[in-house]
């Protein structure tokens, strides 16, 4: 259950989203923080609020998880001239999309169920568990083109009007 969806997203139309934001996001941890508030906002804006928790959690997941792994050591984490990590909100009529695009070309690594359990004390380790747990589908994809890295991506599904 915890394997990513390595082939990318479902298939979508990114032209027939109703609504998609953005922010980059700079190299320190505070940027976890910033994800949540943009988060919060994002989805108080589109009147998603009652989504929140589950959204904000999976956000936060992925956010920290491209600051830990995903970031060269030699990476600057006071001030860079491009964010290295962008966190986007995407919504169509039946679903919303939550995806972190890092410059790692390396895909996510996931622990299995029986390490979780375990090391009940471990302060690591749970995030794509959590991203699993309450995001509808998961998975990641490479960048093509000019752009390197990845985009970590999770899928809820919305209620219908």
């Amino acid at each position: 259950m915890l394997e990513p969806l390595r082939q990318g997203l479902p298939p979508l139309n990114l032209a027939a989203a109703s609504d998609a934001a953005s922010c980059a996001l700079p190299a320190r941890y505070e940027a976890v923080r910033e994800a949540r508030r943009f988060t919060r906002g994002t989805l108080d804006q589109w009147h998603l609020g009652e989504r929140f928790d589950d959204v904000c959690l999976v956000a936060s997941e992925l956010v920290t998880n491209a600051l830990r792994h995903a970031l060269p050591a030699n990476t600057p984490r006071l001030a860079a001239p491009e964010p290295p990590v962008r966190l986007h909100l995407m919504r169509w009529t039946g679903r919303l999309v939550c995806a972190v695009r890092d410059p790692s070309d390396e895909g996510p690594v996931t622990r299995e169920p029986e390490d979780l359990s375990e090391d009940c004390s471990a302060e690591s380790g749970r995030g794509l568990f959590l991203v699993d747990t309450f995001s509808d589908s998961w998975g990641w994809h490479p960048l093509a083109g000019a752009l390197s890295g990845k985009v970590v991506w999770a899928l809820f599904r919305l209620p219908q009007p």
